[in-house]
């Protein structure tokens, strides 16, 4: 019962926290600010009303369109809701399976004799899991929109993954010991922690570029973007090194099988020299491999090994 309310809750939450991403999304790229002024139609000016304002059953009830301008809003507001909506309820719904319902840690239901530093963690972890998830959804819409991938959201998302990693790390170590008081934050493992991800955000950023210059040597001319490197970056602060790699491969694969759907397009194939120098959004792909392996990373991962039998 638990699990069922905590993942309507979460998708219901998620849906909210949608509808302020797409508020973010028009107004960013002009620079607008996303309090004020309060959500209006872009094209007529009018301020919506309360009613107009609720997720998704808003877009629904005026059928995509302004109420007096009868402007087309566009499908990028329903399927950002959606999106974030889906994608917060099964984060939610896969943690509370992975923690027992979140009912119980070793063996013991959590309201008795569960330290609160594990109370902490688990919020934490459930927090920065969210978190990551909507800048997923954030990016892929900035960059298959516009092409662009802000750095306030990769490189301050990069920072926001070490923090809160170091920080989960951090409490997991704490509530491991027997005597708290013992414990500083200069401990040996989470110095070792640091570094690690710390180098495998510069592994991550470091790819990019290396494919970057080796397509400049081919071509003569720039095929990757370095605010994809700058994603890399921000994947492998929040999901290491292994985590940023299986995105890296996920979205390669499904970029590349994009591409040849375009080519095997009639219309396309008759202008192969436009689709050659078609830009693709990357960030796009990897957003969607990260997303891929935020939720399914490990298991993934693991399942690799095992078929390679390391």
């Amino acid at each position: 019962m638990i699990r069922i309310l905590g993942t309507i809750f979460a998708g219901l939450l998620g849906l909210c926290f949608g509808s302020f991403l797409n508020v973010c999304l028009s107004r960013w790229p002009v620079g607008e600010s996303v309090v004020q002024p309060r959500s209006h139609c872009r094209q007529c000016g009018r301020p919506l009303a309360w009613w107009e304002n609720i997720p998704l059953i808003s877009w629904l009830a005026l059928r995509g369109r302004c109420r007096s301008c009868k402007c087309w809003f566009g499908w990028r507001y329903p399927l950002v809701e959606l999106a974030v909506g889906a994608l917060w309820a099964l984060q939610v719904a896969h943690g509370l399976n992975d923690f027992n319902a979140a009912l119980f840690f070793d063996g013991l239901p959590i309201s008795i004799n569960v330290p609160p530093a594990v109370l902490a963690t688990l919020a934490l972890m459930l927090f920065s899991h969210l978190l990551l998830l909507w800048l997923m959804v954030a990016l892929t819409c900035t960059d298959t929109e516009h092409l662009w991938l802000p750095d306030f959201l990769t490189l301050g998302g990069a920072g926001a993954g070490l923090l809160l990693n170091t920080s989960i790390f951090a409490l997991q170590d704490l509530f491991g010991m027997e005597d708290f008081s013992t414990y500083h934050f200069f401990d040996r493992q989470l110095l070792i922690f640091i570094g690690e991800r710390l180098i495998a955000v510069v592994a991550a950023f470091a790819l990019i570029l290396l494919i970057r210059w080796l397509y400049w040597l081919v071509r003569r001319r720039e095929g990757i973007g370095l605010g994809d490197a700058k994603l890399m970056a921000m994947l492998a602060a929040w999901l290491g090194l292994p985590g940023a790699l299986l995105a890296f491969g996920l979205g390669v694969v499904l970029g590349a099988l994009v591409a040849v759907v375009l080519l095997l397009i009639p219309a396309a194939r008759s202008k192969s020299q436009t689709i050659a120098l078609t830009k693709m959004p990357l960030g796009t792909f990897l957003c969607i491999g990260g997303i891929v392996s935020s939720l399914w990373g490990e298991r993934l991962i693991a399942l690799y090994l095992r078929c390679a039998g390391l």
